[in-house]
């Protein structure tokens, strides 16, 4: 099992500072899924960052589903991310919300404040720098190959990932279609943060291939 590296803060913690939460985004695998159950393998394989996008259920729905994870009794060990709702988000206590293009950027950051981690969903280079300008605290760079979770999105290929990398100071989460017979090209264009869904089974083997990548 890959295990946080002593130099990364304990987790969760809202007030990360800049250098530290990239810390947290070096040699990660960002787990993303509707269910609980998935979220929690992905615990006890060693993943530290997870996201709860439930894009069909009500929000008393992913309450419930939040709890069980927010309950955890590895708690401290991963952060845990709200898709979509930053009000939901602030009030089950998680430690941050990703939006998507279709969400302001500055107006999420006033209604949550400086002190909860906003991940921003792009596509290309003009939405990374808005969103590193905007104050973003991560960006996730994708789909990076087709994917049946992004029905009718363009892959944006390798060369976006590597135009994130070689551009942008903020950490990123390459993601969209990534398995276990790409994953070395797309560490090779500079990803240092891998995003599953479909996947992510998956999650021990990758961050092995992460954690080489990153020595």
């Amino acid at each position: 099992m890959y295990s946080i590296p002593m130099n990364k803060p304990t987790l969760p913690r809202r007030a990360i500072a800049k250098g530290a939460l990239r810390a947290l985004f070096n040699g990660a695998v960002y787990v993303i899924s509707e269910h609980p159950e998935v979220l929690k393998r992905a615990i006890e394989d060693g993943v530290t960052l997870l996201q709860l996008r439930d894009k069909s259920g009500d929000a008393a729905g992913i309450r419930a589903k939040a709890s069980s994870l927010l309950k955890h009794p590895r708690r401290n060990d991963f952060l845990f991310i709200l898709n979509d709702d930053p009000e939901l988000a602030l009030e089950i206590g998680a430690d941050g919300v990703h939006i998507g293009q279709d969400t302001d950027s500055v107006r999420t950051r006033v209604l949550v404040g400086d002190a909860f981690l906003i991940g921003k969903t792009t596509h290309n280079l003009e939405q990374a720098r808005q969103a590193e300008r905007d104050g973003m605290d991560y960006l996730s760079a994708g789909p990076v190959y087709p994917t049946p979770t992004k029905p009718g999105r363009p892959a944006v290929g390798l060369e976006y990932v590597r135009a994130v990398a070689e551009n942008l100071s903020t950490p990123f989460v390459a993601i969209g279609g990534i398995d276990e017979t790409n994953i070395g090209d797309v560490l090779s264009a500079g990803a240092r943060t891998i995003g599953i869904v479909r996947a992510a089974a998956l999650a021990p083997l990758f961050l092995n291939r992460i954690k080489t990548a990153c020595k």
